[in-house]
């Protein structure tokens, strides 16, 4: 078969099936192009899912009649002056945008620069161009595009629902919008729920506050700041607290040099900074912004931008895990303040669900009639499920004053009543012992190795053979962490160390368990992953039990723990360790307010 050169429409549609596959991708197109034009305000229609009609509309410099004419031919472009492609510092560069947009759709460019008399416009018919005309608008840019992939009928089989394409269009522009929060973007059309985003200030409040329009005030709540610095990288943004977390990766928005891109590099990174707050299945909310000298970054390696290659990718990945870290060490015992109104929506369902006629005789907490002839003791099997004993032994007036309050009660063994200035706080006694108990043992095992203790005669436990050839295999790791083993015959180990700071009670358990989290990390884990691993499967063992009744000298030791503890507001599985309800709160629910 000969060879033949393409017809250069055919080959622009052909390259715009990788440029603009679906019409956000045009939307974005065009949107860098505004931005990169110095536009403050940017405003986005679209119609039928951007397939009828997507019109960009801009306030940035303009182009000339010359320009005009070049910006619909094939690689034509202001955006690379010296033909450096190590050096960009523009959204866009390729200059494929614009002619793959016209051969595939009905183009209309009109645009005037600020100080010429008046303006200009050009149409490009799938693949056809226009003459250059006059026109009347203000100063920059107003770009329509019609009937998209009319010429390229297969493409729309391709293309899902109007309103999937309209959300993605959505999400485009948000991505945008977040990445340049001194432009004020709007988006209006069928199929979506518009907005106006006003522009904000500089620094990191205009940020949060661009944030905030985009992601909600729950974000404001929970976010911390990022902001650090290594050679010539920096890293700045918020990222949520580990108790506001998502089922999905989908609320993380990461950007390098201010171009939204969607990296493994970086997601791999943001699981490993979260790894001790959140389970495998959990993903947190962040918006993180990576700035680096635009020649340690290619970002021509993806069709649509979307991905970028580092020059040294192991020193971003090792320098976003440890900002991240550092972050969200700085929280402390901080925890998400949207669990305090799911409490007491709960409360509340459970007040109004209770039927109208209700007898309180017929409950199951109503007093019993020789109450006062058979008192009943608080050390007694049948003692109630609150034991309020801390009031015989007041904390000091100044332990309100501190975040967790002073502690008031213990009910159910297992959750204890704290108060503080402007309302009370519910710990979970279990879950924040555990997560102290991890972080100690971690800072051990950091500056010196666990501290050990020999057992008075080796304890003997019996295993499934896989799994004691697994805690053999993992000897090493394990005499690491302070738990010294030898095989003991088939299917068998014996234990003859301990760390000193666990006061383990079911030994066996804790091995088993052991031998569990090694066959599910498996031999290609990561060896810190692994030691934290089995460091929180320790920590669980060794942590106050539910059920377990405290003093009110404990009960207040461990909110001061928790208080000067990083990480304390959950625990090592991710769930949150307490649930602070402000007075006012409280109030409206009796009614009171």
């Amino acid at each position: 078969m000969t060879i033949r050169r393409l017809d250069p429409i055919l080959a622009d549609r052909i390259a715009a099936g990788e440029v603009v596959e679906r019409p956000a991708a045009a939307v974005k197109e065009l949107v860098e192009n505004a931005l990169d034009a110095g536009a403050s305000r940017i405003d986005v229609t679209i119609e039928n899912g951007g397939q009828s009609l997507i019109r960009v509309v801009d306030d940035g410099a303009g182009m000339d009649e010359a320009d005009l004419r070049l910006c619909v031919e094939r690689h034509a472009t202001s955006k690379i002056p010296d033909g450096d492609l190590t050096n960009i510092a523009t959204l866009g560069f390729r200059g494929e945008a614009l002619p793959s947009i016209g051969s595939v759709a009905r183009l209309e460019i009109q645009t005037r620069q600020k100080n010429a008399p008046q303006g200009a416009r050009i149409e490009v018919e799938f693949g056809s161009v226009g003459e250059v005309k006059p026109a009347a608008l203000p100063p920059g840019a107003r770009v329509e595009v019609r009937d998209l992939f009319a010429a390229t009928p297969a493409r729309l089989k391709f293309l899902k629902s109007t309103r999937a394409e309209a959300q993605a269009v959505a999400d485009v522009v948000k991505r945008l919008a977040m990445a340049n929060h001194g432009v004020r973007f709007s988006l209006g059309g069928d199929g979506l729920a518009g907005f106006d985003y006003q522009a904000c200030p500089d620094g990191f409040d205009g940020l949060l506050t661009r944030l905030t329009q985009v992601l909600g005030r729950e974000f404001r709540e929970n976010a911390l700041q990022v902001d650090a610095a290594r050679e010539h990288l920096r890293l700045w943004g918020f990222a949520g607290l580990p108790t506001w977390h998502r089922a999905n990766a989908a609320a993380q928005y990461v950007f390098v040099n201010g171009r939204p891109v969607r990296d493994k590099l970086f997601a791999g990174a943001i699981r490993a900074a979260y790894m001790d707050f959140l389970g495998a299945d959990r993903h947190p909310t962040l918006a993180l912004f990576l700035d680096c000298p635009p020649r340690q970054v290619d970002i021509n390696v993806h069709p649509a931008k979307a991905e970028v290659r580092f020059a040294d990718s192991g020193l971003v990945r090792g320098f976003v895990i440890g900002a991240l870290k550092q972050a969200l060490a700085s929280a402390l015992h901080r925890a998400t303040p949207s669990l305090a109104p799911r409490a007491l929506d709960q409360f509340a369902q459970t007040r109004s669900a209770a039927p109208q006629n209700w007898d309180w005789r017929a409950s199951p907490a109503a007093p019993v009639q020789q109450m006062q002839q058979t008192p009943i003791f608080a050390f007694e099997e049948s003692a109630p499920a609150a034991d309020a004993r801390p009031h015989q032994e007041p904390a000091p007036e100044q332990a309100v004053e501190a975040p967790l309050g002073a502690a008031r009660a213990q009910i159910h063994e297992t959750y204890i009543v704290a108060q503080t200035q402007d309302g009370l706080v519910l710990v979970d006694q279990h879950a924040a012992h555990e997560r102290l108990v991890y972080e100690k043992l971690k800072k051990q095992r950091a500056e010196a190795g666990v501290a050990r203790q020999a057992l008075l005669s080796p304890f003997i436990v019996d295993l499934d053979p896989g799994d004691a050839a697994r805690l053999v295999e993992a000897e090493p790791l394990l005499a690491s962490l302070g738990l010294a083993i030898e095989p003991f015959g088939p299917g068998a180990v014996a234990v003859h160390e301990t760390p000193a700071e666990l006061k383990i009670g079911a030994l066996d358990a804790l091995i088993r368990d052991l031998a569990c989290s090694l066959a599910e990390e498996g031999a290609a884990a990561p060896l810190e992953k692994k030691l934290d691993h089995v460091l929180a499967t320790m920590a669980c063992h060794h942590s106050v039990r539910a059920g377990r009744r405290l003093t009110s000298e404990e009960m207040n030791a461990l909110l001061r723990e928790m208080e000067r503890t990083p990480g304390a507001g959950q625990c090592n599985h991710g769930r949150p360790t307490y649930v602070e309800l402000k007075l006012a709160d409280i109030e409206k629910l009796f009614g009171r307010k």
